[in-house]
């Protein structure tokens, strides 16, 4: 019998584990470790969610210890918490364990990618995926099928959980660049929340040029980072903009169009961190990035949103494709 772990019962992480346990015949460990929390008790006591029921197969815990048990690791936890979870990890004997990274998001203020970030805390000799692209709980618990990318610095890694998570629900494509598509799925978020934007204020044809446009300086950043800049192309960034850029199912999307109307949003939108991690990237190493630049002063400099986009049509003429990276 197989067996997986994941940490992290936030909407993706309880999913990830009734995947798993569900498609891939796997017995399942949750960990959680907030153990009064809402999200927690409610798994405890009704064994299910607002998306989904706890099958027979899945044990839920709130002792890392447990999930640390197993050979195979999901963490699908906030970004900005994985170094400090990563520290945590490596006090335990995790020796030829294999964790798949399953946040999209860039450390702030490093601006440094999820896999680095865990390798740099994690000392003892671990195998590391990263799984990126389309896909929401709610078309998933459709059995609506969809397609994601896996990456990893170890391609015999990268081939083991591939091969361990491969279903009919969803196909699972060999990524060729591990550090294009950690920038690429962290970015979509980010252009998400410009996305929403535009709804909240019903600027909807805008739309069609952000999505042209953002690859372009995301594949900037890549580039910068020593990855593929064609990777902005991908499943992890542009195939996933139709789950973040258009559903009402994203935090990220949600977020900037109830910021465009001036109302609150409690929902983790991973974007928000990540935007700050981008600006300070791009103003540091001087990478033309005028969507992100834009975005960072409207949510953190509180600048005039309808004003702020104007200014980006005052931009100096240029070629469509000249010098994109």
């Amino acid at each position: 019998m197989k067996q997986m772990s994941v940490i992290g019962c936030g909407r993706w992480g309880t999913f990830l584990g009734w995947y798993v346990a569900n498609y891939c015949d796997a017995e399942t460990v949750l960990m959680y470790d907030m153990p009064n929390s809402r999200t927690y008790l409610q798994l405890k006591n009704e064994r299910k969610n607002e998306y989904l029921t706890l099958s027979d197969n899945m044990m839920l815990t709130s002792d890392i210890s447990e999930a640390l048990k197993n050979d195979y690791i999901i963490i699908s936890i906030s970004c900005q918490n994985l170094r400090s979870l990563a520290k945590q990890i490596n006090g335990y004997n995790v020796d030829g364990k294999t964790f798949l990274l399953a946040m999209k998001g860039l450390e702030e203020p490093s601006a440094e990618i999820l896999v680095d970030v865990f390798l740099q805390e994690v000392k003892q000799k671990v195998h590391v995926a990263t799984l990126g692209g389309p896909g929401h709980v709610e078309d998933y618990m459709k059995k609506v099928p969809s397609a994601a990318v896996i990456d990893s610095y170890e391609p015999e890694t990268q081939d083991r959980v591939i091969k361990f998570m491969q279903s009919n629900l969803i196909r699972f494509y060999y990524g060729t660049d591990i550090i294009g598509n950690q920038i690429g799925a962290a970015l979509k978020n980010v252009i998400g929340l410009a996305a929403g934007i535009l709804d909240g204020l019903g600027w909807y044809g805008l739309k069609g040029a952000l999505m042209a446009r953002a690859p372009i300086e995301v594949g900037r950043l890549i580039a910068f980072k020593g990855g593929n800049p064609a990777s902005a192309y991908g499943l992890a960034h542009l195939g996933d903009y139709e789950a973040t850029l258009f559903s009402r199912n994203s935090h990220n999307r949600m977020f900037g169009e109830l910021f465009a109307k001036g109302e609150p949003y409690d929902r983790l939108a991973e974007g928000v961190a990540t935007l700050k991690a981008v600006k300070a990237i791009s103003d540091r190493e001087h990478i033309d990035m005028p969507i992100c630049q834009a975005l960072y002063k409207v949510i953190y400099e509180k600048a005039d949103i309808k004003e702020t986009i104007r200014e980006l049509f005052d931009r100096s003429l240029k070629k469509e494709f000249d010098k994109v990276c």
